[in-house]
């Protein structure tokens, strides 16, 4: 009796493994939603590299050349706030194994260099600099090493490589995002469960980005290119041999054209502002993470020409966005929550619906050419169809019609005026949760816009 008993327990407990996985049934963690709504952040390429004109170091560069007399962490962290940065993930070591904190586990890094002295400790004063000023903190660490002896050895350099992992985990306070980068490696095998296990005993709660190949362990997936664009279909949940788990995507994309690192003489190199606007739109408002490369130059500091076109970026993106048409006008109606500009306010169509309309209605026709859409998310990726709609000359006219809508899509049209528009949801999974429905006037922004050619490069 007892056997049977245990028998049927077992069987209740395991009965919701068993159901068969879906799209919309998967839903994200609260840390999942909290990092998608950062939405832009930052990635910091310094090192050996950087006084070497090298995009790929190959691990023989002598410490001693490492020496920036200018270094500054907080330009860095004003520069990125000022692009719209929510956070800074800082590369603690590259591929050529030069690491930028004083590690027990090997000299290879900045305390052999004359910097400080020997005395430095580069992601120490990065995480300092990201908590004074707001941001959220993380880390960038190779698994490729071409310096480390250890690496020769698969159980050796685990070993190594774990070990650095519980450093950084333990002295930098928390972490927003742990990066596992998937380039070179060279046939070696990884005990990534053994990695991520000491790093999930320290820092619970930072995510864990990887290619889509390192799905048990990942939590955020690389979106597939470093051209800054993300498909205009994009579902946060990824199927992988049946197996479906929430991975939103995060485009990564440099500041400057093919360049993680500094070089000198390349001031051509830097993307204009329209580049990096159609960058966002096709990052951020296609439900997808921003994050851009930032290179500091051998003196420690981000180039003027940087800071300032990373600054002209972040005013660009808040006046276009900084004006919510809906909000300003007053609409509301049934579907208020939708319309008031906060995103921690949403509208729900009634339970059991597949398809939903939300109508804004002005008291006199008003021009816009764009509308900007959110889900919410934490009951799952619902919505699969839609249409946004201008009422003219006696019917509805369809401005832009697409799939999924997700953490934020933007959709881009030829300015109209219209008194009446709509959102209109033609299919959805289960019943559609919308954070917010803003219209928005980029023209009014005081923008021009072109689509530039898109970069491609092999991942550093």
């Amino acid at each position: 009796m007892r056997s049977r008993t245990l028998i049927l327990w077992l069987a209740a407990a395991l009965a919701p493994c068993a159901c068969a996985q879906n799209f919309s049934g998967i839903r994200p963690s609260p840390i999942q939603t909290a990092w998608q709504d950062l939405e832009i952040g930052v990635l910091i390429h310094f090192g050996p590299n950087t006084f070497m004109d090298r995009e790929w170091g190959d691990g023989k560069a002598d410490p001693g050349i490492f020496n920036p007399r200018q270094l500054d962490a907080e330009q860095w962290v004003k520069a990125a706030q000022a692009a719209g940065a929510k956070y800074l993930v800082m590369v603690a070591k590259h591929h050529d194994g030069f690491c930028l904190w004083p590690s027990r586990h090997t000299d290879y890094s900045v305390k052999s260099s004359p910097w400080r002295e020997g005395k430095g400790d580069l992601v120490k004063e990065v995480s300092e600099a990201c908590r004074k000023h707001g941001l959220k903190f993380g880390i960038y660490l190779s698994p490729w090493d071409r310096h480390e002896p250890a690496y020769r050895d698969n159980q050796a350099y685990d070993k190594y490589y774990t070990a650095q992992v519980s450093e950084l985990a333990t002295r930098y306070g928390e972490i927003v995002e742990f990066w596992l980068d998937g380039a070179g490696s060279e046939g070696h095998v990884y005990d990534f469960e053994r990695y991520l296990e000491t790093l999930r005993t320290y820092q619970p709660n930072a995510l864990v980005f990887a290619d889509v190949g390192f799905l048990p362990w990942g939590d955020i997936r690389w979106v597939g290119n470093e051209a800054g664009f993300a498909f205009e279909e994009n579902w946060n949940v990824i199927d992988r041999h049946g197996y479906l788990r929430w991975r939103p995507a995060e485009a990564d994309t440099p500041l400057r054209e093919r360049h993680w690192f500094w070089h000198p003489n390349d001031e051509k190199s830097l993307k204009p502002l329209e580049h990096l606007l159609e960058t966002y739109h096709k990052t951020v408002g296609r439900g997808a993470q921003l994050v851009l490369g930032l290179a500091p130059d051998d003196r420690g500091l981000l180039p003027e020409s940087d800071v300032a076109r990373l600054k002209e970026f972040g005013d660009a993106v808040r006046r276009i966005y900084g004006h919510n048409l809906a909000r300003a006008a007053g609409a509301g109606g049934t579907a208020a929550a939708a319309l008031d500009g906060d995103p921690d306010t949403f509208w729900s169509a009634p339970a059991g619906s597949h398809r939903a309309v939300i109508e804004v209605a002005f008291p006199k026709p008003v021009s816009f050419d764009r509308a900007v859409t959110m889900e919410w998310l934490n009951a799952g990726q619902r919505v699969h169809r839609y249409r946004i709609e201008a009422f003219s000359d006696g019917g509805w006219k369809t401005l832009y019609s697409s799939t999924t809508i997700g953490h934020k899509k933007i959709d881009r049209f030829p300015r109209t005026a219209a008194r009446r528009v709509r959102l209109n949801i033609l299919m959805a999974a289960a019943a559609p949760h919308i954070r917010e429905f803003q219209l928005c006037d980029g023209e009014a922004g005081g923008t021009a816009q072109r689509s530039p050619r898109p970069a491609a490069r092999q991942r550093p």
